[in-house]
């Protein structure tokens, strides 16, 4: 039977369009291998702290979490979320949003969870941009974002998550006074992420208005815990870049 190639030609036109009008991603999915310990409480666990991408549910956080608290904190890519954990505890006062892809990062932020009996975090395993249209306006005091992926090649630079229309989307959902955490450990990506908040001017760089803060204390608002990464990288003198960007 002789192939029907303009029938060929024509699905590879809506294979083209079909791509073409894919969103490009910041991240790629890399579920990796999950251990026991982590299946267990992607079963136990998660489905109680689950946050589900339900505009309904979003509209209305005094029913998401058990109780009222001080300020709702988005965090984009937690990894394994040991960070996440230690920064939920050290400020129960705080709600925090923990979004990620990796069921193996969200498997063990989970056991974090059951361990130290956090009541203050909710888990969205998803797309933090589809996230993020859904949420309320002036509805989040902050948004922590910790070493996400550079995408160093240039070719790749598309896929970055801080670019100008990241900024156009999350603006409206901070609130006045609201902050953007940012630490990178590549000096480039560190560049890239100065200039674009720079150029919109709806935000203020905190180097600006004093000293940059010490991240790593825990009474400080901006705390981040170091990373075992970073530990590493410290000893081979390597660099990291924290930034804190206020909204006007």
């Amino acid at each position: 039977m002789i192939p029907d190639k303009d029938k060929d030609k024509g699905k590879d036109k809506d294979n083209d369009k079909e791509k073409f009008l894919r969103p490009i991603r910041s991240f790629v999915r890399r579920n990796g291998r999950i251990s026991i310990a982590q299946e267990k409480h992607l079963q136990e666990t998660f489905p109680q702290v689950e946050l589900k991408n339900d505009l309904q549910n979003l509209q209305n956080f005094h029913e998401i979490f058990a109780k009222n608290f001080d300020n709702l904190i988005l965090e984009i890519g937690f990894g394994m979320g040991n960070a996440t954990a230690e920064i939920a505890e050290n400020f129960s006062q705080n709600a925090y949003i923990a979004c990620d892809v990796h069921l193996p990062g969200v498997g063990a932020l989970c056991k974090l969870i059951a361990e130290k009996n956090l009541q203050n975090i909710k888990i969205f395993c998803g797309d933090a941009l589809e996230l993020l249209q859904n949420l309320e306006e002036n509805s989040l005091d902050g948004i922590n974002i910790f070493f996400p992926d550079p995408w160093h090649k240039k070719r790749h630079h598309k896929r970055r998550l801080i670019n100008e229309k990241f900024l156009d989307l999350i603006l409206p959902k901070l609130k006045t006074k609201a902050f953007v955490h940012l630490a990178t450990d590549w000096q480039e990506y560190a560049e890239h992420m100065q200039n674009v908040f720079a150029e919109n001017d709806n935000f203020e760089n905190l180097q600006n208005l004093q000293n940059l803060p010490n991240f790593h204390e825990k009474s400080n608002i901006f705390f981040r815990p170091k990373t075992k990464f970073e530990l590493r990288g410290e000893k081979l003198g390597h660099g990291v870049w924290d930034f804190v960007f206020i909204k006007k």
